[in-house]
């Protein structure tokens, strides 16, 4: 059966109106902002059908990167085109990039900003209270038959196993999609149009001595172009890779600021990968000295992380959208879909021992669950109780397992 589609045009002045106000007020990670997404677009806007969103989100799943950003690439580029998903992407990335590294450019004045702490233990279990309703939203709009739950099942199992998303899992589960649900099988004429959606990027490291302001911004930006374009999953599955590159190998960072980054990453809007802004501050300002020169720093890192994204998906985008009824091409959408949702709820029992270590935390995480589901309450609200409830608890009850220590 074909696929549900739409063809109308989107002006790209509304794409980017629409993009600026998700990466300001969309709080939560990946996960929760695909699921706005989904809810607005698809349900409100009519933007996109949910067969297409459900294509984006397989697809984008399936490729090295941020998950977020690259739906909204996808979103952007079915609606307003090549020049369409370069204005969306970046629109998603300014306003967080801004807030950032401004909190990048405090940091590195102040000497540090200890309520960071606090909010990050107050928001972190909401987090996996927006995650999980998303998720919830998500397997309405893609899981429909006994396959596909089982599929979902595998890919949680082994994410919990292995603590970490596996990127062969996406391709084994869409390979099964492929044979069980195409037409491989079932006509003599077959039309095989999905060889691989994963991409390499050949990267040289940096061999200049970090002396000079030029040398570490060419270093920074080698970093996270690899970390943008050879790691796959959602949310904090790139911290592992990140912790290694910047603490263990390069040290430019201490493990203490390391944490403070990530912890970034997780209360500010728009993509949990935005870390890497504040990364490319702190490295860029203390080797080069001045706030100006982190500013620099913040951009080239900015960049790097973001950039694999445009690229694959702009490749990956215009073959889908000719091949998109093709029922092998469904079939693998419908299989890497289902590990999509079972990765994601995988990392949600992986974060979960993050951010919930006490009872007042597990209560925050239940009764956001609650609040989401009984009365729809938006996600800065959320976001923003929780900081509250955070920078009046922690003080005094200080945890000792807080994963900003």
């Amino acid at each position: 059966m074909a696929a549900e589609q739409t063809s109308h045009r989107v002006p790209i002045g509304e794409i980017v109106r629409y993009y600026l106000r998700l990466g300001l007020l969309g709080f939560g990670g990946p996960v929760a902002l695909v699921g706005q997404m989904e809810r607005e677009l698809v349900g409100e806007k009519k933007w996109v059908t949910k067969e297409e969103m459900r294509e984006g989100i397989a697809v984008c799943q399936s490729l090295p990167g941020p998950l977020a950003i690259q739906v909204g690439i996808w979103i952007s580029y079915i609606r307003g085109g090549f020049w369409g998903a370069w204005a969306g992407g970046w629109a998603f990335i300014l306003p967080n990039f801004i807030i950032v590294a401004t909190l990048g450019a405090l940091y590195v004045h102040f000497g540090g900003l200890p309520w960071v702490t606090a909010i990050f233990y107050g928001v972190s279990p909401a987090v996996i209270a927006l995650i999980l309703h998303s998720c919830y939203r998500l397997t309405k709009l893609g899981m429909k038959d006994w396959l596909e739950w089982a599929l979902a099942a595998v890919a949680f199992a082994i994410t919990v196993a292995v603590r970490a998303e596996v990127a062969l899992v996406f391709i084994a589960c869409g390979v099964v999609g492929l044979l069980y649900y195409g037409s491989l099988f079932r006509a003599r004429k077959t039309a095989s149009t999905t060889t691989s959606l994963m991409l390499g990027m050949p990267l040289v490291a940096a061999g200049a001595s970090p002396d000079t302001l030029g040398a570490i911004l060419g270093q920074l930006l080698t970093f996270f172009l690899k970390a943008g374009s050879l790691t796959f999953g959602s949310g904090l599955v790139i911290v592992p890779f990140l912790e290694k590159g910047l603490v263990q190998q390069t040290g430019w960072l201490s493990e203490r600021e390391f944490l403070v980054a990530v912890a970034m990453g997780m209360i500010s809007p728009g993509p949990v990968v935005i870390t890497a802004t504040f990364v490319g501050y702190l490295v860029a300002a203390r080797l080069g000295g001045s706030l100006v020169d982190g500013f620099w720093g913040s951009l080239v890192s900015t960049l790097g992380i973001f950039l694999p994204s445009f690229l694959l998906v702009l490749i990956v985008a215009p073959i889908l959208v000719r091949y998109r009824t093709n029922p092998n091409v469904q079939g693998f959408i419908k299989g890497a879909y289902a590990a999509a949702i079972g990765t994601i709820l995988g990392a949600c029992v992986l974060l979960g021992r993050i951010a919930i270590g006490d009872w007042l935390t597990a209560l925050v995480a239940l009764a956001s669950l609650v609040v989401l589901f009984r009365w729809k309450v938006s996600n800065p609200l959320l976001v923003a109780a929780t900081a509250i409830i955070g920078l009046i608890a922690f003080p005094l009850l200080q945890p000792t397992w807080v994963f900003v220590k």
